[in-house]
């Protein structure tokens, strides 16, 4: 099950112990669709590469098939599949490493078979193309959620960054009456209900429409954050009473409210040698880390420690408990994490945080990855075939 299985301390052999997941990774439309392999060493490109995610102890990471509001009708469905052909071909090619599962039981016989299991999210409603048809074909290539928005509302449910500036779809927010049947439908199949990315007004539509437990997969607690993209405190209670589960999400202008204007103080101080770098084509994670270099001290406070990741879960364990919160780091869609979680191969760091905390082995193992695991199970249709 994954990490240095020679390593005797305590935070290292419960990391070992649990099922890890991560349910929100981008590294195929932001990494391998842009001609990288995660097949070959990515440091300081990317966050994600195969041996990375070994490292980490990684047993089930959910990839997030992404595209934005710019690919319209016609081609955001076809650029949808077009990732999960990617994804499928990256498994044939490592079947020591990496298998695509469709059910929970799948799962632990790959990750039995110390194997990373590879499952699938879509991340944006706007991908359906208001189809249930295309609902169900990416259902039964393995799609096992769909975030029913990105930030771009779609012609059904409106999201959270339309909402926040006081629109929506045609004027109106929450879920309109194919938005409910596309929570619906997704019910019948068995595909979870993701609940990160949507405004408010589709939070309530969506749990009061709902028959099944819920997924928020890549998302923070707005009152320690006060961001759109988090949830306040009646929406984490709420997912609590759903039985769903809350994944926190790592990146820093969600989980600290002063990152913002530390960054920009900092990128606005070294504009010129910024845009120098530019010039030379030092872009991304390199630039970051070349200019970071230049000035370690004004650089090594900008982003907030660990503690501030874990206290958004203590946040969500007091308000819903410790059954329902985890981990989606939206790793290689972010731009920044806490100190120390540079990459995938990092995920150990937050056991050792949890345990010092004074979470207990099985409440680790929950938030680790059998909160996920447990919510997942609950969305399976009753008597389905096992593929």
């Amino acid at each position: 099950m994954g990490f240095l299985a020679s390593c005797s301390s305590s935070y290292q052999a419960v990391h070992q112990k649990a099922i890890l997941v991560d349910t929100h990774n981008d590294v195929l439309s932001q990494v391998v669709m842009e001609g990288q392999s995660m097949e070959q060493d990515l440091t300081g490109k990317a966050h994600t590469d195969l041996v990375r995610m070994k490292k980490g102890g990684m047993d089930l990471q959910v990839f997030a098939v992404f595209c934005d509001e710019t690919f319209g009708p016609g081609r955001a469905f076809n650029f949808a599949n077009q990732q999960i052909d990617t994804l499928e071909a990256i498994v044939r090619r490592n079947p020591d490493k990496l298998q695509m599962v469709f059910t929970p039981a799948q799962m632990r016989e790959v990750v039995k078979a110390n194997k990373i299991a590879a499952l699938t999210g879509v991340e944006g409603g706007h991908m359906v193309e208001d189809k249930l048809e295309n609902l169900d074909h990416l259902y039964s290539r393995g799609v096992r959620y769909l975030t029913l928005t990105w930030n771009n509302s779609t012609s059904w449910a409106s999201s959270a960054a339309d909402e926040t500036k006081g629109s929506g779809f045609n004027g109106k927010k929450g879920l309109n009456d194919f938005g409910k049947q596309v929570v619906r439908r997704m019910n019948n199949l068995g595909m979870l209900v993701d609940l990160s990315h949507v405004g408010e007004q589709t939070f309530w539509d969506a749990i009061a429409t709902s028959t099944k437990p819920v997924l928020v997969s890549h998302s923070c607690a707005a009152a320690l954050c006060p961001h759109p993209r988090n949830l306040n405190d009646e929406q984490i209670k709420a997912i609590g009473k759903n039985g769903g589960v809350i994944h926190v999400n790592f990146f820093s202008e969600f989980l600290d409210s002063a990152y913002t204007s530390r960054i920009k103080a900092f990128i606005a101080k070294h504009d010129l040698e910024i845009k120098e770098l530019n010039d030379k084509g030092v872009k991304g994670m390199d630039l970051r880390k070349t200019i970071f270099q230049r000035y370690p001290e004004e650089s090594k406070n900008i982003e907030p420690p660990i503690d501030a990741l874990l206290n958004h879960i203590d946040h969500i364990v007091k308000l819903a408990g410790v059954d329902h919160v985890g981990l989606g780091s939206d790793y290689d869609g972010i731009s920044s994490a806490p100190i120390g979680l540079h990459d995938v191969s990092t995920y150990p760091l937050i056991t050792k945080g949890l345990l010092e905390r004074g979470y207990s082995k099985k409440g680790i193992a929950k938030i680790l990855g059998g909160n996920f695991i447990r919510v997942w199970e609950a969305n399976e249709p009753k008597g389905m075939a096992k593929k």
